[in-house]
């Protein structure tokens, strides 16, 4: 080998030495803790918790009635305004009654008639008994004359029969409301005939004050429903919630009405059924909400925020603030009931302890947090290794400003 080759390795060596050397010092130096994250803190605390049910509901109106007509007729009369209140009773449509006044008056001119000749009979018995008392006339002719009265009398009878059923479909030309509600749209027009067989009738009415609600319970819930029901007092009930679909507007409260007898097999669900006021209307037949049965309460439960509670491998846990020291230290609970925002811890935690609600996905246990508030990177120890990075390269550190 050649001098000049020597000497190049040995210039390679010195440069890789001193180089790599240099390298390792600085980032020595210069290695540094994570910065502290800025979670956000909720402080475990006692509460009363709400034991409640959820599930989704279909709003049922409390009554609905198709309005036909009893008798058939060309429609001559609309009364009532499509979607707004009726009255049970109150006069929605009238049929063209002039061939029910007619048969009205046939039905009596037929009856007047009858009662004229039961007349005449009567009076024709009463001389032929006064005859016959006389032995002035034969029995056959009073048994005849009797037969006759007895014959006229029930041709009276259905004539009267017949005069009613006249009246009553001359009122029948008149379609009333059958129960209060809320009128729908209207399905025929003026001038079209209508008849009692009509499927769709003229409207519907539903009643929707009040109205109900029907959801379906999971059936492992039941027994605890039933022993409740059955340990409360006549004339009261369980309290009922119905949420919109959001879960963010309360539409009415109302009380729970009835469950059902049987368990869908298909779903295992047992139906329910709860009835609201519905006074500001906010319910409307055939809607979707949320509904809440509440159960019961449960006093003094230990409560965190439902964000606060994680999952993992070993089971729940949440992430333990201590002021003092800034670090968050990770900590297995066991949860019992929950709410929409709270959940119940049976095990693990104190009250008065602070847990972390935000930023819980960024932290391991034992880590500097920043407190909400606080400047970021305020409590964190790091910062000394560039100094040193700067004194290990001969460079001096600025000084601020007013700083002897």
């Amino acid at each position: 080998m050649t001098l000049l080759g020597v000497g190049l390795l040995l210039g390679l060596a010195w440069y890789l030495v001193n180089h790599q050397g240099k390298e390792g010092a600085g980032q020595a130096g210069g290695r540094r803790s994570p910065p502290p994250t800025t979670v956000g803190i909720a402080q475990v605390a006692r509460a009363d918790l709400p034991v409640i049910i959820e599930a989704l509901g279909t709003v049922n109106a409390s009554a609905a009635a198709t309005v036909r007509p009893q008798v058939s007729g060309v429609l001559k009369e609309i009364l009532f305004s499509e979607g707004q209140p009726v009255k049970a009773g109150q006069t929605l449509a009238v049929i063209d009654p002039r061939q029910f006044e007619a048969t009205l008056m046939q039905a009596t001119g037929q009856r007047q008639r009858d009662e004229a000749q039961l007349s005449n009979a009567r009076q024709m018995l009463d001389r032929f008994q006064t005859l016959l008392a006389q032995d002035s006339i034969a029995r056959q002719e009073v048994d005849t004359q009797a037969a006759l009265v007895k014959q006229l009398e029930g041709t009276v009878a259905a004539d009267k029969a017949a005069e009613t059923t006249a009246k009553l479909n001359l009122g029948y030309s008149r379609i009333v409301a059958p129960i209060s509600g809320r009128a729908g749209l209207r399905n025929v027009d003026l001038g079209n005939v209508v008849s009692p067989n009509d499927t769709n009738g003229i409207t519907v009415i539903t009643q929707t004050t009040p109205i109900d609600v029907q959801f379906a319970l999971p059936q492992d819930r039941i027994p605890e429903l039933t022993a409740r029901l059955s340990g409360m007092a006549d004339g009261t009930s369980l309290p009922v919630t119905a949420l919109d679909q959001g879960r963010q507007n309360t539409l009415d409260t109302g009380r729970f009405l009835a469950l059902d007898n049987q368990v869908d097999p298909q779903t295992g669900t047992v139906r329910a059924k709860a009835r609201f006021d519905n006074s500001r209307g906010a319910l409307y037949p055939s809607q979707f909400v949320n509904v809440q049965l509440l159960l019961r309460m449960e006093p003094g439960a230990l409560v965190v925020p439902v964000n606060a509670v994680r999952h993992g491998a070993n089971g729940d846990y949440v992430y333990v603030v201590d002021p003092a020291q800034r670090t968050a230290m990770l900590r297995n609970v066991k949860r019992g009931l929950a709410t929409a925002d709270k959940v119940q811890i049976l095990s693990g935690l104190q009250a008065g302890e602070q847990v972390v609600t935000e930023g819980a996905d960024r932290l391991k246990d034992g880590a500097k947090v920043n407190l909400p508030g606080e400047r970021p990177g305020a409590g964190a120890p790091g910062g000394q290794g560039g100094n040193r990075r700067n004194a290990g390269s001969g460079q001096r550190r600025p000084t601020p400003a007013g700083t002897p």
